[in-house]
């Protein structure tokens, strides 16, 4: 592997070492599976080999899209994997929320070759990248545009994609950066509509789900269902549009109506963050996530702000919590290959 090949980002080295640790890690979303080949070196720098990208619709099983990397990587694979799911672990079997695979953790030795395995929950993989990340690594949202990550304390991870994921991770500033993950649930927690046209939406995904998560509203997916319920209450013909062509349309300002569309998204989206904050106690939210790097730009013109502040006497204390959009390209890979590190190597 070339040392153009290895993307060396947040603390990471920036050079393979002959006495690093080399690992395959995986971050399996509901869209996409994501691989790479890490190297951890002794002091815990983590290099990431160019990942591979493969469209779990174009694989039959996570065995199968495995087999395809191994393909692509040369024919041989180390002995080792970390990987990042898109769904609840710890049990015999891992379901995925938004994809048919299903992976057995005691049989992954003998399906894979590999000896070693880390697994977490997607989003408490991009929490242990928040955990590592430099300051660099994050552009800011809303709050106090100066004030870093806190060194200590709870940071709420949110991140709209295909679902939503929702982790945190407490950091112990006086223990020399000693963190401790927390994945969650959270996207599956009951939408709460603020105003009438959020009331609407609401209204129409109740005639499909007898509960509506956050995670309806809340997620890529989720602009088809906004943009609808625009539409109808404007009394216009519903016209059938994929999500894709919906943000794309909006985010361009193309079309008025998906431009609504993506600014409400981005209201539901701050109130949703303000929420996970106080749940969590937390001195700072980070934002992750293709979806949210995507649409920065128009997170930062739109009503995130205010919605992420409107918690009625807690406002002021919603003011002064820093919101980050993290930025590393690979945070599910990153954080897995950390959370391995801290398993497996005490790094």
């Amino acid at each position: 592997m070339s040392d153009s090949n290895i993307i060396a980002h947040a603390g990471e080295t920036s050079r393979t070492d002959s006495a690093a640790t080399q690992i395959v890690t995986v971050d399996v979303g509901g869209t996409h599976a994501r691989f790479a080949i890490a190297s951890i070196a002794a002091d815990g720098a983590i290099t990431l080999g160019e990942p591979a990208t493969l469209h779990t619709k174009e694989h039959g099983s996570f065995q199968l899209a495995w087999q395809a990397f191994r393909e692509i990587s040369g024919g041989t694979l180390p002995p080792a994997v970390a990987m990042s799911v898109a769904g609840p672990v710890g049990g015999e079997v891992i379901k995925f929320t938004n994809n048919p695979w299903i992976i057995r953790p005691a049989r992954i030795e003998e399906m894979l070759g590999a000896s070693r395995q880390t697994i977490v929950n997607d989003f408490a993989a991009v929490a242990h990248a928040v955990a590592r990340a430099d300051d660099a690594d994050f552009i800011h949202l809303a709050g106090p545009e100066d004030a870093p990550l806190p060194v200590s304390g709870t940071i709420s991870v949110i991140g709209p994609g295909t679902g939503l994921g929702v982790a945190h991770l407490w950091r112990d500033g006086a223990a020399g950066g000693k963190y401790h993950v927390q994945a969650t649930e959270g996207g599956h927690i009951d939408f709460a509509p603020l105003d009438l046209i959020e009331d609407a939406i609401l209204a129409r995904l109740r005639k499909r789900h007898n509960r509506v998560s956050v995670e309806r509203v809340v997620s890529g997916p989720a602009i088809v269902d906004i943009y609808e319920t625009l539409a109808a209450m404007e009394h216009r013909a519903v016209v059938e549009r994929s999500d894709v062509d919906i943000w794309t349309a909006g985010t361009s300002g193309e079309d008025a109506l998906a431009a609504a569309a993506v600014d409400r998204f981005c209201l539901s989206l701050g109130a949703a963050a303000g929420d996970y904050a106080l749940a969590h106690g937390a001195g700072a939210v980070v934002i992750a996530g293709g979806l949210g790097y995507r649409i920065r730009e128009t997170i930062l013109k739109s009503g995130f702000s205010e919605r992420f502040c409107a918690k009625g006497r807690f406002g002021s204390m919603m003011s002064r919590i820093p919101v980050k959009l993290i930025t590393h390209p690979q945070p599910g890979l990153f954080g897995a290959a950390a959370a391995f590190a801290r398993e497996h190597l005490h790094q």
